[in-house]
C-alpha cells in the first residue's frame, strides 16, 4: 500500500513539474491566442477547439493555430494573417498584450459579441492590419490614440458601441484609409474640420452620436467619398454649400440633425448623388429648382422641415426618380402635372402639407406606382383614373382632402392593393370596388363621404379584409350583405349613420370580428341570437335604430365584451340578469327602449348610472326609480305610511341635531356630495364613513394619505385621492373637476364623484388592482399585446385632447398612471390632477385677461402630453429600457435602432410584423422631438397608428 501511494506521488510530482514540456513546442503565436482565450467570456464555447493536444506531432516551423476556428494563415501555415471571431458570442474586457505578437495579420474581426471596456491600445501594435472591425459591441470611454501607427489601415468599422469624448483628429493621418465607420457610440463635439483631408476615403458613416457645432465645409474636399451619413446628431447652423463640391458623392445623409437655413442650391452638381435624406431638420424656404440636374437621383426625402413653396415643376426632369418624400412641411400650390411622367416614380409621400387644386390626371399611368400617401391636404377634383394601372399600387392614402366624384376604374381591380384609405372627402357614386379582386386588400376606410349604392354585396369575398368602415354616407342606402360576417379576417366593421335598413344577418361565422358599428341607420327586426358565435366581440353600437324584440341572452356569453350601446330602439321584455356577470363590460346604454321589469342586481349594472337606463317607462329598480311592491306583503300601504312616519321623526331629530351643531361650529365642515355616472347616490356621510370607523361626519376631517382605496356601503371599492383648495378657487376647481368626471372613455379611469367641504375634496376612482405599466413594463410581451398598450394609451389621450371641449390636458402622463383593468386593458389615470393643482394656486384658470395665457400654457402641455406620449411608446418597444433616455435612443442611427428593437421584440423574419413595428417606432420618434411644433398632434399619432392595428391603418 504504501509503494503504491509513493508511485502516485511521484506521478502528480511528475505531472506537475513537467507539463509545460509536453508544449514546450507551441509556437509563440498560438500561446498568445490561449492567452487571449483566458481573457475571454465563451459561455457558449465558440472558441472550444482553441486547445494544444498533449503529445501531438507538429512542425516547429508550423503555427497550430492555424487549424483553429476564426484563424486564418499564409499557404505554409507559419504565419497568421487574420483573425476573424465575429458572431461567437464572446465577452469581457481585453488586454491588448497578445497583440504585439501578431505583426503581419491584416484582418482583425471582433464585431457582433459583448466586448465592453475600454478599447486596448494594443491594438494598434498590430502594424500590419488593414482592416480593423469592433462594430456591434459596447467598447466604451475615449478612442485610444495611436491609430495612427497603423498606416496601411483601409477598414475602420467601430459602430453601434459605446465610445465618448471627442472624435478622434488622428484618423485623419491614416493616408490609405476608405472606409471609417463610428456611427452609434456617445462621441461628443464637432466633426474635425481636419476630415476634410482624406485622399481615399469612400465611406463615412458618422452617424447617431452626440455631435455638435457646425458642419466643417472643409468636407467638401472630400473627391473620393462615395457614401456619407452624418445624421442623427445635434449640430448648429447651416448646410454647408461646399458639400456641393463632393463630385463622387452617391449616398448622402444627414437627417435629424437640427440643421436650419436654405438648403443650399449647390448640391445639384452633385450628379453622381443617388440618395439624398436630409428629413427632420429645420430647413426653410423653396426647394432648389436646379435639384433636377442630379439626374442619378433615386431617392429624395425632404420630409419633416419647414420647406414652403411648390413642387419645383423641374422635378419632371428626374427620370431616376423612385421615391418622392416631402411630407410634413409647408409647402403649398398644386402638384405639377410632370410627376405623372416620371417612369421610375414608385412612392409619392405629400401629406400633411398645404398643396391644392389636383392631382395629374395622369398620375399612375406610365410608372408603378407602390405607395402613395397625400393625405391632409387641400387637394380636390377627381381622383387620377390611372393610379394602379401599373398593377403594384400597395397604399393610397387620400384622406382629408376635398376629393369629389367617383372611385376610379383603375381601383375597382387593384389587385395588388392592401390599404386604402379615402375618408373625409367629397366622393361619391357607388362604391365600385370588385372585393373577389382584392385578394391583398386588408383596410379600407371610406368614411365620411357622399358614397350611394349600398355596402357592395361581394364585400366578402376580400378574403384578407381586417377592417372596413364606410361610415357617415348619409345617402349610402341599402342593406347589410348576407354573408359579411363569414370574412375570415374581419375585425372591425363600421357603417354608421348610413341610411341602411333590413335587418342585421345571421351570424354564421364571426370568430374574428372585434367591433360593429351600425348605429344611426334604420335597422329593424330582431337581435339574431346567433352573436353568441362572435366571442371575439368588444364593441357594439346598434343605437339609434329601429330594432324590437327581446335582448339575446346570449350576449352573456361575450366574455371580451367591453361596450354595449342599444340605445334608442325598440327592444322590449326584461334586460337579461346574466349579461351583469360581464367582467369585461365598462360601457353599457340601454336608455330610449321599451324595457319593462326590474334592473338586474349584478355587478355590472351597479356600476352604470341612471342615464344608462333612462327613457324606458316601465322599467324599475336602482337607480331608477324603485319597483312597486318591492316589500313584498299585503300590508304595503300600511308599512309604508308607518315607516314614513318613523323616517320623519329620525329626520326632525337629525336635522334639529345637526342644525344646532352648525350654528355652534359654522358652516366651515359641512360636507357635500357630487356622483357621476357609475356611483350610487350616496351621501357625503356614507362615503366618509368608509375612510374610518368615526360615525360623525365631522370626525373624519383627514385621510391617512393622499391616495387611499375605501370601500363603499355597497361593496364598492374606490380609490380616493385628496386634494385641497382655496375657498375663492372652489367653484371654478369644482366645474373643472365636473368635466373630468364627465370624460368617459374606455381607456380612461372613471373619475365616479368627489365628496367636499370649503376646505379640501375627496376624489372617488374606479379601483383597478391590476397595477401600473411602470411595475408591469419587464413582463415579456408578445407583439399584439404591446400593440394593444400603445393604442389604448393613445385612445385615451386622444379623448381628452379632441374630443373633450374645451381640449383637456392629462398633465402627468407617465407609464406610473397607465393602469389595467380586469381585462388589462390600459387606462390612464391622473388625469387633470395637474391642472386642478394650477388652478388652486392661481397660475391657470384666472379672469379673461388671462385667457390668451391659459390658452398657450394649454397648448404647452398638450404638446407635452404628446411629447410624453412618445416617450411611454419606446419604453413599450424597448422593455423598459429606454425610461428616462430619450434623447440616447433619438441619437442612434435610425437603421441601427430599428434593428436593435427588432431583436428586442423577437420578430424573426415576419416582414409585415416588421413594418409595423418600424412605424410604432416612427411615430414614437415623431412625439419626441425637441421642437415641441415639430411633434404630432395626438389625434395624427392615432391616425398613423391605427392602420396598423387589427382593425389596421
Amino acid at each position: 500500500m504504501e509503494i503504491s501511494h509513493f508511485l502516485c506521488l511521484h506521478l502528480l510530482v511528475t505531472l506537475m513539474f513537467f507539463e509545460p514540456a509536453l508544449f514546450a513546442d507551441a509556437d509563440v503565436y498560438s500561446e498568445a491566442l490561449l492567452s487571449l482565450k483566458k481573457e475571454l467570456f465563451d459561455d457558449q464555447n465558440s472558441l472550444g477547439d482553441w486547445i494544444l493536444s498533449p503529445g501531438g506531432e507538429t512542425s516547429p516551423e508550423k503555427v497550430t493555430a492555424c487549424s483553429w476556428s476564426g484563424v486564418s494563415c499564409n499557404e505554409d501555415s507559419t504565419s497568421i494573417l487574420g483573425l476573424d471571431l465575429s458572431r461567437k458570442g464572446l465577452g469581457g474586457e481585453l488586454s491588448g498584450r497578445q497583440f504585439s505578437v501578431f505583426k503581419e495579420v491584416n484582418s482583425l474581426n471582433l464585431s457582433y459579441n459583448s466586448f465592453s471596456g475600454q478599447l486596448p491600445v494594443g491594438i494598434f501594435n498590430l502594424s500590419g492590419l488593414r482592416t480593423l472591425d469592433i462594430s456591434r459591441n459596447n467598447f466604451s470611454g475615449h478612442f485610444p490614440s495611436g491609430v495612427s501607427s497603423v498606416s496601411d489601415l483601409g477598414v475602420l468599422d467601430a459602430f453601434s458601441n459605446s465610445f465618448s469624448g471627442p472624435v478622434p483628429v488622428e484618423l485623419s493621418e491614416l493616408e490609405h484609409l476608405k472606409v471609417l465607420n463610428l456611427a452609434g457610440s456617445y462621441f461628443s463635439g464637432p466633426i474635425p474640420s481636419e476630415f476634410g483631408s482624406f485622399k481615399r476615403l469612400e465611406f463615412i458613416h458618422l452617424a447617431g452620436n452626440s455631435l455638435s457645432g457646425k458642419i466643417p465645409p472643409e468636407l467638401g474636399k472630400l473627391q473620393t467619398v462615395t457614401h456619407m451619413e452624418i445624421g442623427y446628431n445635434s449640430y448648429e447652423g447651416s448646410l454647408p454649400w461646399q458639400l456641393g463640391n463632393m463630385s463622387a458623392i452617391q449616398y448622402l445623409d444627414i437627417a435629424d440633425a437640427n440643421l436650419s437655413g436654405l438648403i443650399p442650391s449647390e448640391l445639384s452638381n452633385l450628379t453622381k448623388l443617388q440618395s439624398l435624406f436630409l428629413f427632420k431638420n429645420m430647413f426653410t424656404g423653396l426647394i432648389p429648382g436646379e435639384f433636377s440636374r442630379m439626374i442619378s437621383l433615386t431617392d429624395l426625402d425632404l420630409s419633416d422641415n419647414l420647406i414652403s413653396g411648390p413642387i419645383p415643376k423641374s422635378f419632371s426632369e428626374m427620370k431616376n426618380l423612385r421615391l418622392l418624400s416631402l411630407m410634413y412641411n409647408e409647402m403649398n400650390g398644386t402638384v405639377p402635372e410632370g410627376i405623372a411622367d416620371l417612369p421610375s416614380l414608385e412612392t409619392l409621400l405629400i401629406w400633411n402639407n398645404y398643396f391644392t387644386g389636383s392631382l395629374p390626371s395622369s398620375l399612375g399611368k406610365n410608372m408603378k406606382l407602390k405607395y402613395v400617401d397625400v393625405s391632409t391636404n387641400s387637394l380636390e377634383g377627381s381622383l387620377p383614373p390611372d393610379i394602379c394601372s401599373g398593377g403594384v399600387l400597395i397604399k393610397l392614402i387620400l384622406f382629408s382632402n376635398k376629393f369629389a366624384g367617383s372611385v376610379p376604374p383603375s381601383l375597382t381591380n387593384c389587385s395588388s392593393l392592401v390599404r386604402l384609405r379615402l375618408e373625409d372627402n367629397s366622393l361619391s357614386g357607388e362604391i365600385s370596388l370588385t372585393f373577389s379582386l382584392l385578394p391583398e386588400i386588408t383596410y379600407i376606410d371610406l368614411s365620411r363621404n357622399n358614397f350611394t349604392g349600398g355596402v357592395p354585396a361581394d364585400i366578402y369575398r376580400a378574403s384578407k379584409l381586417q377592417y372596413f368602415n364606410v361610415s357617415y354616407n348619409s345617402r349610402l342606402g341599402g342593406f347589410i350583405p348576407e354573408g359579411i360576417w363569414s370574412s375570415p379576417f374581419l375585425q372591425n366593421f363600421s357603417v354608421s349613420s348610413c341610411n341602411i335598413s333590413g335587418s342585421i344577418p345571421s351570424f354564421d361565422s364571426c370568430e374574428s370580428v372585434s367591433v360593429i358599428e351600425l348605429n344611426g341607420n334604420s335597422l329593424s327586426q330582431s337581435f339574431p341570437k346567433s352573436v353568441s358565435r362572435c366571442q371575439a366581440l368588444e364593441r357594439i353600437d346598434l343605437s339609434n335604430n329601429h330594432l324590437t324584440g327581446l335582448l339575446p341572452k346570449e350576449l352573456s356569453s361575450l366574455r371580451a365584451l367591453r361596450v354595449l350601446d342599444l340605445s334608442h330602439n325598440n327592444f322590449t321584455g326584461p334586460i337579461p340578469a346574466k349579461l351583469g356577470d360581464l367582467s369585461s363590460l365598462q360601457y353599457l346604454n340601454v336608455s330610449y327602449n321599451d324595457f319593462t321589469g326590474s334592473i338586474p342586481s349584478e355587478k355590472a349594472f351597479k356600476s352604470m348610472d341612471g342615464s344608462a337606463f333612462a327613457g324606458n317607462v316601465r322599467l324599475c329598480g336602482e337607480p331608477l326609480r324603485q319597483c312597486p311592491g318591492s316589500l313584498g306583503s299585503k300590508g304595503t300601504g300600511k308599512l309604508m305610511l308607518v315607516l314614513l312616519l318613523c323616517l320623519g321623526l329620525v329626520v326632525s331629530i337629525v336635522a334639529f341635531t345637526f342644525g344646532l351643531f352648525y350654528f355652534r361650529k359654522g358652516n366651515k365642515g359641512r360636507w357635500k356630495m357630487v356622483c357621476f355616472g357609475g356611483l350610487p347616490r350616496f351621501t357625503a356621510n356614507d362615503i366618509l364613513k368608509s375612510f374610518s370607523s368615526a360615525e360623525s361626519i365631522e370626525s373624519t376631517t383627514s385621510l391617512p394619505a393622499l391616495v387611499c382605496k375605501a370601500v363603499l356601503p355597497t361593496g364598492i371599492t374606490v380609490l380616493v385621492k385628496n386634494i385641497e383648495w382655496d375657498p375663492k378657487r372652489m367653484k371654478a376647481m369644482m366645474e373643472f373637476i365636473t368635466r373630468m368626471g364627465n370624460a368617459r372613455h374606455v381607456n380612461l379611469v372613471r373619475l365616479l364623484g368627489f365628496c367636499y367641504n370649503k376646505q379640501m375634496a375627496y376624489l372617488l376612482y374606479d379601483y383597478l388592482p391590476n397595477g401600473n405599466l411602470a411595475e408591469k413594463m419587464r413582463i415579456k410581451r408578445d407583439w399584439s399585446a404591446k400593440y394593444r398598450i400603445v393604442m389604448g394609451v393613445a385612445r385615451g389621450l386622444c379623448f381628452l385632447h379632441h374630443d373633450c371641449f374645451p381640449a383637456m390636458p392629462h398633465g402627468n402622463l407617465k407609464s406610473s398612471n397607465v393602469v389595467f383593468d380586469e381585462n388589462m386593458e390600459p387606462r390612464l389615470t391622473e388625469f387633470g390632477l395637474t391642472y386642478l393643482v394650477q388652478m388652486n394656486k392661481g397660475s391657470v384658470g384666472g379672469t379673461v385677461s388671462k385667457q390668451e395665457e391659459d390658452n398657450n400654457a394649454t397648448r404647452e402641455q398638450l404638446q407635452m402630453d404628446v411629447y410624453n406620449f412618445g416617450e411611454i411608446v419606446l419604453e413599450v418597444l424597448t422593455n423598459g429600457r429606454s425610461a428616462n433616455a430619450v434623447g440616447i435612443i433619438r441619437s442612434k442611427p435610425r437603421d441601427a435602432l430599428a434593428r436593435e428593437i427588432l431583436a428586442e421584440n423577437e420578430v424573426g423574419t415576419d416582414r409585415p410584423l416588421q413594418e409595423e413595428i418600424k412605424l410604432v417606432l416612427e411615430v414614437a420618434l415623431l412625439c419626441t422631438q425637441s421642437r415641441a411644433s415639430d411633434r404630432p398632434s395626438i389625434g395624427d399619432a392615432v391616425n398613423l397608428l391605427s392602420g396598423l392595428e387589427p382593425p389596421r391603418k
